[in-house]
């Protein structure tokens, strides 16, 4: 009898071993096939596979087209309130009246707020790459309203053609009557509107996150993958970058609302992770969002708004510029495009709209012009690019799905 239990536990340890050998190599296989997917599909770009990228681009457009649809559909209730205040606020709009000049005012806030706030989530989000409103939009913007209001001692600017264009106001004024604090509520709404728009931007991770944890389901994302082996070697990490991040999870998880307001106050590459981390611990909503639309339209904006302020300010541009002419050799030749440009920018802004400006080009903006250009191409590109790989993901997924059926 003895025997006999022995060679049943035998037995049934050979099986356990069998069986663990066998979900590890399934394990290890699955692992590999993933993988070599994954290198597949990001060999699906316009340079490479040009005829394929593009009709993989254009048949996931039809089906998220299919799928919006769908889901409007489910929500028409909703879709008709919707349908109705917009026929509601037309017939406002087109009919003549005393209440035409609040329309006005209203469309022109409503227009500017929502330029900000898709400019922010583009940073934020870009599906796969950020384009950097930052450094292409509000950041020249607020530079441009910096020295205007320091040449024209003012930021009471005419309304039009602010904001499309800034010229001094007719009214006399005092040299060093500008404060930084005007300067900073000159352009607070549309700083804090960017900021809105990148606070927004950062949900993706946080709902996908959320969504995985909650269904058990472990979605093929390169950031949620990465989290997830963080976490298995959080103890054993050795270089910096791993333990920054492992610091940021320890800090959103341990102190909640506060760190998250900690991390979104401060410009942080490492910010996804926090929407992972927050997402994958079921943090609240409101507690997440609430925290990062804080930190990052109100603290994070007013950093950066003095940072350009203060970096454009008038003694530090003249500063600066005296700086390049000191170069040996070269400087001489630097400075003058600055200098021009510089002169051109004060031409403009004591010229009225309807007034003659001398016309000339500067090799800056021309620059900064065409630099605009190709990142704006490269977003777009980007965005093609993703959406190719994502029908390829569907694909594969589909296949996958067929052998297991099988």
């Amino acid at each position: 009898m003895a025997e006999n239990g022995t060679d049943c536990d035998q037995r049934r340890l050979r099986m356990s071993k069998e069986q663990h050998n066998g979900n590890f190599t399934d394990s290890s296989m699955l692992s590999e096939r993933k993988r070599r997917e994954r290198e597949e599909r990001l060999n699906i770009v316009l340079w490479k596979k040009p005829l394929v990228t593009l009709q993989y681009f254009c048949l996931e457009t039809l089906i998220n087209l299919k799928e919006w649809t769908i889901k409007l559909w489910r929500r028409r209730g909703l879709l008709a309130c919707v349908l109705l205040a917009l026929a509601v606020l037309t017939v406002l709009y087109s009919i003549e009246g005393a209440h035409q000049q609040y329309v006005q005012y209203m469309e022109k806030k409503f227009f500017w707020c929502a330029y900000w706030v898709g400019l922010g989530i583009l940073s934020s989000v870009g599906l796969g790459t950020g384009l950097h409103t930052f450094l292409l939009y509000l950041g020249p913007h607020i530079a441009s309203v910096t020295l205007a209001a320091y040449e024209c001692n003012s930021v009471n600017f005419p309304e039009p053609p602010y904001p499309d264009q800034i010229i001094c106001p007719d009214e006399e004024t005092t040299e060093g009557s500008i404060s930084l604090w005007a300067i900073i509520s000159k352009v607070r709404l549309e700083a804090c509107m960017w900021g809105a728009g990148t606070a927004i931007g950062e949900l993706p991770p946080y709902f996908m996150a959320r969504a995985a944890r909650l269904s058990g389901a472990e979605p093929d994302d390169e950031e949620y993958q990465e989290f997830e082996e963080m976490l298995e070697h959080a103890e054993t990490a050795q270089d910096f970058a791993s333990r920054a991040k492992v610091a940021v999870q320890n800090l959103v998880q341990r102190v909640g609302f506060f760190g998250i307001l900690a991390c979104a106050s401060i410009p942080n590459p490492l910010f996804d992770l926090a929407g992972i981390t927050c997402g994958h611990f079921l943090v609240p909503f409101w507690t997440f969002f609430g925290a990062t639309l804080i930190g990052k339209a109100v603290i994070k904006m007013h950093i950066q708004k003095l940072f350009v302020i203060i970096t454009f300010s008038k003694h530090i541009v003249e500063q600066m510029v005296a700086l390049i002419g000191a170069i040996p050799s070269i400087g001489p030749s630097l400075q003058k495009p600055f200098q021009e440009y510089l002169e051109a920018q004060r031409i403009k802004l004591h010229h009225k709209s309807d007034s003659a400006v001398p016309q000339g080009e500067n090799w800056l903006s021309w620059i900064f012009e065409k630099l605009v250009i190709v990142m704006v191409c490269y977003f777009i590109l980007s965005i093609i690019n993703s959406m190719a790989q994502s029908y390829a993901k569907r694909l594969q997924q589909k296949m996958y799905s067929e052998e297991k059926t099988k």
